[in-house]
């Protein structure tokens, strides 16, 4: 249960207050009622040192939560989860309690409950033991928590060594695979005992499935057709309905010993109490079997190439994939094919392209595409000017982001103050304090990045125009991994026409920066051509006459009269 403080719990408009809360509580029902009072002796003697913590913190307790008569043993106290339901709704500082052992004595709901109080920016205070952000407070933290995860690691042990000693006899230490279905039963003296039985529903479907494939006649794929044809189906829990197997997990069935009666447990063998559903032989033909098919699958050994996946085909648009042929004398060639006409999904004709020629091809692509020092310099100074007239944008954002940041945490307080005066419901509170919490948690977001991204931004593009200068001499003396991340950095495509010439579709930024270069030097171009032509009014044409024809290649002058 919880009661609010009868002290000022009104927050003052513009005054910034430490909030907190007080949790009592006392073991037994005895406790609770000793003296013939309705809180006996301890509560009463709680909340004072309680409420002294406070004024020494400078808080003020702003809601007191009591359980009366509860252990400690478990979390599952009324008190307690309304306690943590309120702090998660509202912006409380500190939550005071007389002793750590009021809050919980069992570790792992120590845990829990830090773990809550932690999330909602809440700091635990004891009345009678330091455990305050002191040095001495950081040490008995630091203890608790290093007795904390020995508890963990020490329930864990003791879980492993059940489990060791469950498989030594013969028992399943996990869930059973499909086939089989755990069960629980009471012995002759009472006891739980977990084992596991066939399933009669689903195990001659297993069964059928091992007898199927030791026939070497059917693949894994065509098995899982076949069962799901039959009805094989897992078994359904509270969360997943029943649905097919897919493939992996039925090569995981057909794989796993446990259907020929023995235990898989931490890389090692162990033989099962339980009912086998194959015979061990017929096991292990489908274990050969199945690594004969591999052992073929993996003699198709995959090339690498730092041009492979990245070549498309000029004519229809599909994936160039890499080839090899071998011509009489037995000498192998590579070469990159159209696997839209390779595969007949289209009507290309397109001729394959000897590997040779497409890594020329490619090369040949970054002279192309490199810009010099002098144009580095000029769209590094067009650079840091756009990000200079962002700057006063970015301001502006800035401000109003920081004063939608104010207007939400004033809304807060005035929240908080009205649940105080009862004006609003806890629920109604806690609806409102999600939404503000949400939309300060994105503003506090956005600032953080704001200067990563101006700043970040300007860098990369910096960084995409220096590349872009030596692009051409870092391609030819680079490895081939380096050419293959190369060419997934700078291009989005490359397609190889029927003439073999390359068509590359930059990136962006490098699209862009290329686009911009090109269309600078044909500006300069066409003012050049302009001026060169460019002549006064009284300028008159004189044409290349005499013995020699006119040679159009020259530049034509003018004479003035």
């Amino acid at each position: 249960m919880s009661n609010t403080a009868t002290t000022d719990t009104a927050v003052e408009a513009g005054t910034p207050v430490l909030l907190a809360v007080s949790y009592l509580r006392v073991s037994t029902r005895e406790q609770a009622e000793r003296g013939g009072t309705e809180e006996g002796f301890s509560i009463p003697a709680q909340r004072e040192a309680n409420s002294r913590k406070a004024d020494e913190l400078g808080a003020r307790v702003v809601r007191e939560f009591i359980d009366a008569g509860e252990s400690a043993r478990s979390a599952d106290r009324d008190g307690l989860q309304d306690m943590l339901a309120f702090i998660a709704a509202t912006r409380v500082t500190f939550c005071i309690v007389h002793k750590l052992d009021r809050l919980a004595r069992n570790r792992a709901d120590d845990v829990k409950i830090h773990e809550a109080l932690l999330a909602a920016g809440v700091t635990l205070v004891s009345a009678t033991e330091s455990i305050d952000q002191t040095p001495s407070g950081m040490l008995v933290h630091g203890i608790m928590s290093s007795i904390a995860e020995f508890y963990s690691r020490n329930l864990a042990t003791e879980v492993t060594k059940g489990l060791s000693q469950k498989v030594a006899q013969g028992g399943t230490p996990m869930r059973a695979p499909i086939g089989y279905l755990n069960v629980r039963r009471t012995d002759d003296q009472g006891r739980e005992v977990r084992t596991v039985k066939v399933d009669p529903e689903r195990a001659p479907l297993i069964a059928w499935a091992f007898e199927q494939y030791a026939k070497g006649e059917t693949s894994v794929t065509a098995l899982l057709r076949d069962l799901t044809a039959r009805g094989l189906v897992s078994v359904p829990s509270p969360k997943r309905p029943s649905k097919p197997l897919g493939k992996n997990a039925l090569y995981r069935v057909l794989t796993n010993p446990y259907y020929a009666g023995v235990i898989r447990y931490k890389g090692a063998l162990h033989p099962g109490a339980h009912e086998p559903i194959v015979e061990p032989a017929l096991f292990d033909q489908v274990q050969s079997l199945l690594k004969a098919h591999n052992a073929h699958a993996t003699r198709h050994v995959q090339h690498a190439h730092h041009l492979k996946g990245l070549l498309h085909c000029g004519t229809c648009g599909s994936r160039m994939l890499l080839d090899f042929a071998t011509n009489p004398r037995g000498t192998t060639y590579a070469y990159f094919v159209c696997s839209g006409r390779a595969s007949k999904r289209t009507a290309c004709t397109r001729r394959a392209v000897p590997v040779q020629v497409a890594e020329r091809l490619v090369e040949d692509s970054y002279a192309n595409i490199t810009i010099s020092e002098d144009d580095y310099r000029h769209l590094a100074a067009e650079v840091d000017a756009a990000f200079g007239q962002r700057g006063a944008r970015r301001d502006q954002e800035f401000a109003d982001l920081t004063a939608n940041r104010t207007r939400l945490e004033a809304e807060s307080d005035k929240l908080l103050a009205a649940h105080f005066a009862d004006a609003i419901d806890l629920p109604t509170l806690k609806r409102h304090q999600d939404r503000i919490r949400a939309g300060l948690a994105d503003i506090e977001h956005r600032l953080s990045e704001h200067d990563e991204q101006h700043a970040g931004g300007r860098a990369f593009l910096h960084d995409s125009l220096r590349l872009l200068t030596d692009a051409h001499h870092a391609y030819a003396h680079s490895d081939d991994g380096a050419r293959r991340l190369a060419n997934q950095a700078f291009y989005t495509r490359l397609e190889v026409t029927e003439d073999e010439q390359l068509h590359p579709h930059l990136a962006e930024p490098f699209a862009t920066i290329v686009r911009e270069t090109t269309r600078g030097k044909e500006a300069k171009r066409e003012h050049s051509t302009s001026s060169d032509v460019a002549c006064s009014r009284k300028t008159t044409w004189v044409g290349r006459t005499g013995l020699e024809p006119v040679t159009l290649g020259l530049k034509v002058p003018c004479s003035t009269s």
